[in-house]
């Protein structure tokens, strides 16, 4: 039977989003999206709209395109890539064992809308909707902003389908064993640990002054990364967690991942990196720390540096988003549309 006939349980995954190309006016009207969310700056007024207007959108535009062009593919932006694919993989593994589904993918800023997605799978019949943002550990600035813009399109809508969240999963026994398995596999390609060896658990950065009372972001960062370095046999001393992208002159969650690549440098290290917070490869992963990270670590006089690839399309990973969704599903009524 059809998705288009029975298919009234939706799942839909949500990431972050990426400009439509690499080009200046694309970042521009990205980035303006993306800066004018209160999650993510929680700034208003005349001032911030100078700020924004006069200063930012003027001058990182440029800047930005040009390390989206490093990294931008033929078939596009890689965040937006990986994660139609993972949607295409969870929608044949789900199918496998017997759910019939509509599965759907879109972003908090940029294409596809997360409100444009929404309208379509209200036309397609969807009366319930398992809701994945893609960001393994919590944190206003992002799970709880793309939920914003879940409940502001749920208020606008005159019979809104039934809605389920998966809030964060940093200590998913399925996500944790994809990470796991990402990094067994990238020593078996190169060497295990020895005496100069890091793994390096970089995460994305938060301005401390974003991270309200009650946000377990650090605290979820930090788990993961001490859970994984727990099952890959780590002691203290072969692993660091540290947080990335940081921006302005704020305080921001430390150690700061670049300076902790100079010190691992300037100590001659053999280093690996791997951004638990990231599912799919981006600009975050790919530029910043397999580009501008090495260079970094190199100049400072490390010996051996690798990116670790983001769980992207692995196996274990999908089928860690199945369990996920498949958890979700259990708290509803069954539905035999549904149900194998």
């Amino acid at each position: 039977m059809s998705d288009s006939v029975s298919g009234k349980t939706a799942v839909l995954l949500i990431n972050m989003g990426s400009p439509d190309a690499p080009s200046p006016a694309a970042v521009k009207t990205y980035l303006r999206q993306f800066l004018s969310d209160r999650r993510v700056v929680p700034r208003s007024g005349l001032l911030w709209w100078l700020i924004l207007h006069g200063l930012i959108l003027t001058t990182r535009p440029k800047k930005s395109a040009a390390r989206y062009e490093r990294i931008w593919s033929k078939e596009g932006a890689p965040l937006k890539v990986h994660t139609e694919k993972q949607a295409k993989l969870l929608k044949g593994l789900l199918g496998q064992r017997g759910h019939t589904l509509l599965i759907r993918w879109a972003m908090r800023y940029g294409r596809p809308s997360l409100p444009e997605t929404l309208t379509q799978l209200e036309k397609e019949g969807a009366t319930r909707i398992v809701l994945l943002p893609l960001y393994p550990q919590y944190a206003v600035s992002t799970t709880a902003s793309a939920l914003d813009e879940v409940a502001a399109w749920l208020a606008k809508t005159a019979n809104p389908p039934e809605v389920r969240t998966v809030d964060s999963f940093f200590q998913d026994e399925g996500y944790l064993a994809a990470l796991e398995q990402t990094v067994r596999t990238h020593w078996q390609h190169t060497s295990l640990p020895d005496a100069d060896y890091c793994l390096l658990i970089s995460f994305h950065g938060q301005p401390k002054n974003t991270l309200g009372a009650g946000d377990p972001y650090e605290e979820e960062c930090r788990t993961t990364g001490r859970l994984l370095a727990e099952r890959l046999n780590l002691p203290p001393e072969r692993y660091r967690i540290a947080f990335q992208s940081r921006f302005g002159r704020g305080e921001w969650l430390g150690p700061d991942t670049a300076e902790v690549l100079r010190e691992l440098g300037r100590a001659g290290r053999r280093v690996d990196v791997i951004c638990p917070g990231f599912v799919a490869d981006c600009l975050e992963t790919l530029e910043e720390i397999a580009i501008e990270g090495k260079a970094t670590f190199l100049a400072a006089g490390g010996s051996l540096f690798h990116y670790i690839p983001a769980l992207n399309e692995h196996p274990l990973w999908i089928e860690a988003l199945a369990g996920l969704v498949e958890t979700q599903l259990r708290s509803w009524p069954a539905d035999p549309a549904n149900c194998p």
